[in-house]
C-alpha cells in the first residue's frame, strides 16, 4: 500500500447520500467519493503532491497515483519471480513476528530457509560424481536427532527429498541436504525483502507484529487472530499496570516509612534548660542580637513530610531536635492491586494427536504403496500392482495368510511367505497344480471333519442342514390339509366416518389387496447335483481328496453354508462359477473350474474354511495348551531375571572389594638396574684414580689405601644382599595381595559372564513368548488419524518363518509394514466429526480434520478399514519413523514400537528383496523332469513351485492330498515319496526330531503338537 510520511495512507469513508440525483465526484485509484467539488480538488491536489513513497520498492518523492502504479508493477513482478512453493512457509513464518527491523526479519528468515526445500519447488541435485541435474521436489521428510542415554547427539537432525528429474522423467533421486540446492537467482534476500513487504503490515507502535495481508491470509489459510500479548490494547494496559504497580510500590515504602516513624516509642527527658528559671543576662557592650533577648530560634523549614500537627516546632538551646512524639495509629484502608491473569498453563504431552499444531512445512507421510490397480494413481509404483485384486480381498489375504502360518503346527504345514501365498492364490493351470495352494485347502478341511478310522469320522464344526425332498412332500402336505380347513371369513371394509353414496360404492366395489408372493431365491448354479450318491462329507472322511476331490468337497461345504444368511450371498456367487448352470456337475467340472476362478473367489473361499477351522476343539485346545507354555516361559523369565539380579549384586561387592585389594602406586620408583650398576661402577672407579695436574702434563697417580678395593667390594655386596633382601620381603608381600586382587578378578568376571548369560537366556525366552503368543495379532500402534499399522510376524510365528521348511532360504515370512485405514466409527470420532466441532477445529487450527488428513498423509490416502497399503524398505520406514510427532498419545506408542523393532523389521525387509530379485540363469542349474503325466511349469517363473509340504511328509508320511497309506505286505515298504522323506530326514537330530539355529526343536514349545 502506498505509504505518507512512513505510514499506510488513510482513505476516506464513503459519504451518506440521501438524494439519489445529486451529483458525486470519484477518485477511481482511491475509490472515495465526495458530494462537494471543492472536497474533490482539495483530495486531488493532495494526491498529486510528491510526498508519497512506494512500500514495495522504497522509492520516494512519487504522487499518489505514480506510487500506486510503483506498487502494483512491483506487486505482478515479485509474484512472477518468488518461489510458489515457498510463499506459504515464509508467510508462516513471518507472521506475529516482533523484529522490528525489516532488515533484520529478512535475515532471520532467509537464514531459516536457505538450506530448506518444500515440495513443488525447482532445485538442482548433486550427483556423486558431482554433476548436476534439474528437478522438482516430490516429497520431503525430516529426521529428528538422536539423543543417547548420556544426553548427548549421536545423530543430527536432518531431512531427505525425493526429486523429480527433469531431464530424466522415469527417474528419481533420493537426496539429503548435502546434494540438493536452488538456483542463486531464485531466493536471495532483496527478493525476499520485496516480498515480505508486499504481503505483511505492520503498524507504527512500539513491539508491534508483522501482520500478512488478510487477502494474503485468506488464500493461505493463515491464522489472523492476534494472540493477546501481542495486541495493542493489552500492551498498553500492561504498560499502565507496571506504572501504577512502581508508584504503588514507591508509596508503599514512605507509608511505611511513617507507620515506622509513627510507631518509634521515644521516651526522652524534657531538656535540661527547663530545669531552670530564666535568667536575665545584660548586654556586655555587643552589638545588637538580630532576634531580641535571648529568644528561642525560630522554627525550622520542617518538610511537610516530616510535620506532625500541634507538634511545637523550635529548637532546643543544645542545637539538637527531637523526633515528634507517638500519634495515634490510624486505620488505612486496604489497596486492591489489580493483580494480571496469569499465563496459560503449559501444555503438558502427550496429547491428543490432533490436538496438537499442525505442520505445515511442507512434510507429509511417506507415500504408501499399494497392491490394487484402484489404489495406485502413479504409474511408477505399478510394480507391485496384483492383477485382477480387489480391494477388499487384500485384507482377506493377509488375514487368511496369517492364520496358515500362526496355526502352521496344528495344520501340518510348512511356513510359507506372504508373496509366495500370493502367487499360488493367482496361478491358474488346468494341467499344472500348485502344492502349496492344493496343501493349504486339504489341510484346513481335513481338520473339519475327522478320518473314518478316527473317532468315527464325526464334524467338528456345526453346519446348517440341508432342504431335504422329506421335508419338501411334508410342506406339501401341511399346505393341502390348511387348503381343507374352513376358509377365514373376509373381514368387513371399513367405511369412512363421513358417508355418501359415492364414498360407499367406492368402498363396496373396491378390488381387494394382492397378497405378496414369498420371495422364492434363484439358484444360478447345480451344486446340489454334484452330490447325489456321493455327498462331500463322506469324501472328506474316506480323505478321497485327488484328482478333483478337494475341489468337490469345497463345493458340497460352501452349498450347505449357503444357509447362513451372513455368507449366502458370497457362497452362492463362488458356487455359480464351480457349478455353473451350463455345465455338467461332475467331479471334471469342479476341478476344472476352480482352476480357473480369479484370486477373489478363491480368497474368499479359503478365508470362510478357516473360519470355520477356528471354531474347531483343535485350535481351542491348541490355544489352551500355548496359554499354559506362555506361564511356564513366564516363570523361567523370572528365574533368570533373579539370577542377573543377585550376579548384578554380587558383582557390585567385588567392585567394591577390587578397588580396596587393588596395589597402590609406588611413591618413589627405585631406579632401574642398568642405572645402579652404571652408579656403583662410577663410584668404585672414583676410589682409583688418576688426578691431572693443572701444570705438568703427566698425570699423577695417588696411591691408594690398602686394602681399599676389598672393602669397596665387601660393601658393594651388602648393599646387594640388603636390596635383594627388601626386594624379596616386597615381592612375598605384594604377590600375597596379588594373589587375593587375581582371586577377585576371576571371580568379577565369572559374575559377568553369569550376568550375560541370563540376558541372552531373558532374550531367547522372550522370543519363545513371542512366538507362543497365538490369541491374536497385535498391532504395532495407530497413527494421528487412527490408521492401523500391522507388522505380522510382530507375534505368533517366527520372524524368518520356520527354520526347517522348504522355503526357508528367503529368510523372511512377510517381509512389509502394512497400513490399514480406519474403521467407521473411528472416522466418525475423529475425522468425520459433526459441523458444531469442525467449525471449532477449523478457528483453531485453518482447516478441518478432513482437510488435515488429506494434507498430511499426501497423495496416498487409506479412508476405511478395507484399504491397504505398505512400506517396503529402510528408507521409507526411517521417514514414517521421523513424520510421527511423539507428542501424541497414539503415535508416541507407535513411534517406540517402531523404534525397538527397527533393526528386525529393515533386516526381514531387505531379505525380501534379495529373495524376490530376478535370479541370474547361472544361479540354479536345470534339471531333467518327467512330463507324462502333468505339464511342467518352470519354478523359476513362480516361486511359489518351490514350496513343498515337508511337515506333512514328516509326520504323516504323505501329503494332505494324498489318500491313506494302505497297510503294508511282509517284505513290502512304501516306497511312496521316499525321496522326499530321505531329504527331510537329513535335517533331523540325532533325537529323531528338527532342531533351529540355535540347536532346539523348531517347535514354539520345544515340542511337535499332535492332535
Amino acid at each position: 500500500m502506498v505509504l505518507f510520511k512512513r505510514k499506510p495512507v488513510r482513505y476516506l469513508p464513503h459519504p451518506q447520500i440521501d438524494d439519489q440525483e445529486s451529483d458525486v465526484w470519484v477518485i477511481a485509484e482511491s475509490n472515495e467519493v465526495f458530494t462537494s467539488y471543492d472536497a474533490y480538488l482539495e483530495r486531488m491536489d493532495f494526491f498529486k503532491s510528491k510526498r508519497f513513497t512506494c512500500e514495495v520498492s522504497g522509492r520516494s518523492g512519487l504522487t499518489f497515483f505514480d506510487a500506486l502504479r510503483s506498487e502494483l508493477a512491483g506487486s505482478r513482478e515479485i509474484d512472477e519471480a518468488f518461489p510458489q512453493a515457498l510463499r506459504e512457509p515464509v508467510l508462516r513464518r513471518v507472521q506475529f513476528s516482533t523484529v522490528s527491523r525489516i532488515d533484520n526479519l529478512v535475515e532471520d528468515v532467509f537464514n531459516d530457509f536457505k538450506n530448506d526445500f518444500y515440495p513443488g519447488e525447482l532445485v538442482t541435485v548433486i550427483l556423486d560424481d558431482a554433476s548436476r541435474l534439474n528437478g522438482r521436489v516430490r516429497d520431503k521428510a525430516k529426521f529428528a536427532e538422536v539423543k543417547g542415554q548420556d544426553g548427548s547427539v549421536t545423530r543430527e537432525a536432518f531431512s531427505r527429498y525425493f526429486v523429480r528429474l527433469i531431464d530424466r522423467p522415469d527417474e528419481e533421486a533420493l537426496v539429503d541436504d548435502n546434494h540438493i540446492v536452488r538456483d542463486r537467482k531464485v531466493f536471495t534476500k532483496q527478493m525476499l525483502r520485496s516480498f515480505i513487504k508486499n504481503t505483511v503490515t505492520r503498524e507504527g507502535w512500539n513491539g508491534a507484529p508483522w501482520l500478512v495481508k488478510p487477502e494474503i491470509a485468506e488464500r493461505f489459510r493463515i491464522d489472523t487472530n492476534i494472540p493477546p500479548h501481542l495486541q495493542h490494547s493489552n500492551k498498553v494496559a500492561a504498560k499502565k499496570a507496571e506504572k501504577k504497580r512502581d508508584s504503588e510500590q514507591g508509596e508503599g515504602r514512605k507509608n511505611q516509612q511513617a507507620q515506622h516513624q509513627q510507631h518509634v516509642d521515644v521516651h526522652m527527658p524534657p531538656p535540661y534548660h527547663d530545669h531552670y528559671p530564666p535568667q536575665v543576662m545584660h548586654d556586655p557592650g555587643l552589638l545588637p542580637r538580630s532576634w531580641g533577648h535571648m529568644q528561642g530560634p525560630p522554627p525550622p523549614d520542617w518538610d511537610p513530610y516530616y510535620r506532625v500537627p500541634g507538634y511545637p516546632h523550635y529548637m532546643p538551646p543544645n542545637g539538637h531536635y527531637y523526633p515528634p512524639p507517638p500519634m495515634p495509629q490510624q486505620q488505612l484502608p486496604p489497596r486492591v492491586v489489580a493483580q494480571p491473569p496469569p499465563p496459560p498453563p503449559p501444555i503438558k504431552y502427550p496429547i491428543d494427536d490432533l490436538d496438537i499444531e499442525p505442520v505445515r512445512d511442507g512434510t507429509h507421510r511417506p507415500t504408501l504403496k499399494f497392491v490394487t490397480k484402484k489404489q495406485c494413481s502413479d504409474p511408477k509404483l505399478s510394480s507391485h500392482i496384483i492383477p485382477g485384486l480387489k480391494l477388499e480381498t487384500v485384507g482377506l489375504l493377509l488375514e487368511t495368510w496369517n492364520t496358515l502360518n500362526v496355526y502352521c503346527q496344528v495344520l501340518k504345514l510348512d511356513s510359507f511367505t506372504f508373496d509366495d501365498f500370493v502367487e499360488a492364490m493367482a496361478f491358474s493351470s488346468p494341467e499344472a497344480d500348485c502344492e502349496l495352494f492344493v496343501e493349504a485347502h486339504c489341510a484346513v478341511l481335513k481338520q473339519l471333519v475327522n478320518a473314518e478310522n478316527d473317532n468315527g469320522g464325526a464334524i467338528q464344526i456345526s453346519l446348517p442342514d440341508l432342504p431335504d425332498p422329506d421335508e419338501e412332500e411334508e410342506d406339501k402336505d401341511d399346505e393341502e390339509v390348511e387348503e381343507s380347513k374352513p376358509p377365514t371369513p373376509t373381514p368387513e371394509p371399513e367405511y369412512p366416518a363421513k358417508r355418501t353414496r359415492s364414498s360407499l360404492n367406492k368402498v363396496q366395489f373396491a378390488e381387494p389387496e394382492p397378497e405378496p408372493e414369498p420371495d422364492v431365491p434363484m439358484v444360478d448354479h447345480r451344486a446340489a447335483e454334484m452330490f447325489v450318491e456321493y455327498g462331500w462329507v463322506e469324501r472328506l472322511q474316506k480323505r478321497d481328496l485327488r484328482d478333483g476331490g478337494w475341489e468337490l468337497v469345497m463345493v458340497g461345504l460352501l452349498h450347505q453354508l449357503s444357509g447362513r444368511p451372513r455368507v449366502t450371498r458370497i457362497c452362492n456367487e463362488i458356487l455359480s462359477h464351480l457349478a455353473p448352470l451350463d455345465a455338467e456337475p461332475t467331479i471334471n467340472t469342479a476341478r476344472i473350474q476352480y482352476s480357473t476362478m480369479d484370486i477373489n473367489l478363491r480368497a474368499e473361499a479359503l478365508q470362510i474354511i478357516c473360519q470355520l477351522f477356528l471354531e474347531t476343539k483343535t485350535v481351542k485346545n491348541f490355544l489352551e495348551e500355548m496359554s499354559n507354555t506362555m506361564t511356564h516361559y513366564r516363570k523361567i523369565k523370572i528365574e533368570h531375571q533373579r539370577a542377573r539380579k543377585e550376579a548384578m549384586a554380587r558383582l557390585k561387592e567385588l567392585q567394591i572389594e577390587r578397588r580396596l585389594l587393588a596395589p597402590e602406586p609406588e611413591k618413589s620408583p627405585s631406579p632401574m638396574p642398568e642405572l645402579e650398576d652404571a652408579m656403583e661402577s662410577t663410584k668404585v672407579d672414583d676410589e682409583d684414580i688418576s688426578i691431572p695436574d693443572s701444570e705438568d702434563d703427566d698425570p699423577v697417580v695417588v696411591r691408594s689405601l690398602r686394602r681399599g678395593a676389598d672393602r669397596a667390594a665387601e660393601r658393594k655386596r651388602k648393599r646387594e644382599e640388603e636390596q635383594e633382601r627388601k626386594e624379596k620381603a616386597k615381592e612375598e608381600k605384594q604377590n600375597k595381595g596379588s594373589k587375593e586382587y587375581q582371586k577377585v578378578l576371576k571371580q568379577i568376571e565369572k559374575e559377568r559372564e553369569k550376568i550375560e548369560q541370563a540376558e541372552e537366556n531373558i532374550i531367547i525366552v522372550d522370543g519363545d513368548l513371542r512366538e507362543a503368543d497365538c490369541p491374536r495379532t497385535r498391532v504395532l500402534g495407530k497413527d494421528r488419524f487412527c490408521n492401523r499399522y500391522w507388522w505380522f510376524e510382530r507375534n505368533a510365528m517366527p520372524h524368518g518363518g520356520l527354520p526347517d521348511s522348504s522355503t526357508a532360504d528367503a529368510g523372511y515370512a512377510n517381509g512389509r509394514i502394512w497400513v490399514q485405514g480406519p474403521d467407521d466409527m473411528e472416522r466418525e470420532g475423529f475425522i468425520d466429526i459433526c459441523e458444531p466441532d469442525k467449525q471449532a477445529y477449523y478457528r483453531r487450527f485453518q482447516m478441518t480434520p478432513a482437510e488435515r488428513k488429506k494434507l498430511e498423509e499426501g497423495s496416498t490416502n487409506l479412508n476405511s478399514a478395507k484399504e491397504w497399503g505398505f512400506y517396503d524398505t529402510a528408507e521409507e520406514l526411517d521417514m514414517l519413523i521421523g513424520w510421527l510427532d511423539s507428542r501424541g498419545l497414539r503415535e508416541l506408542k507407535l513411534k517406540k514400537e517402531l523404534n525397538m523393532q527397527r533393526d528386525a523389521i529393515i533386516n526381514h525387509m531387505e531379505k525380501r528383496a534379495v529373495y524376490l530379485a530376478p535370479r541370474e540363469e547361472s544361479e540354479e542349474p536345470s534339471t531333467r523332469m518327467a512330463t507324462r503325466t502333468k505339464t511342467y511349469v518352470s519354478d523359476k517363473t513362480y516361486r511359489c513351485l518351490r514350496w513343498k509340504n515337508l511337515s506333512a511328509l514328516a509326520e504323516l508320511g504323505h501329503r494332505h492330498v494324498d489318500p491313506l497309506p494302505k497297510p503294508r505286505g511282509r517284505g513290502r515298504k512304501n516306497a511312496s515319496y521316499e525321496d522326499e522323506k530321505v531329504t527331510r530326514s537329513s535335517t533331523l537330530s540325532a533325537a529323531g526330531g528338527p532342531v533351529n539355529r540355535q540347536g532346539k526343536p523348531v517347535t514354539r514349545q520345544g515340542t511337535r503338537y499332535n492332535f
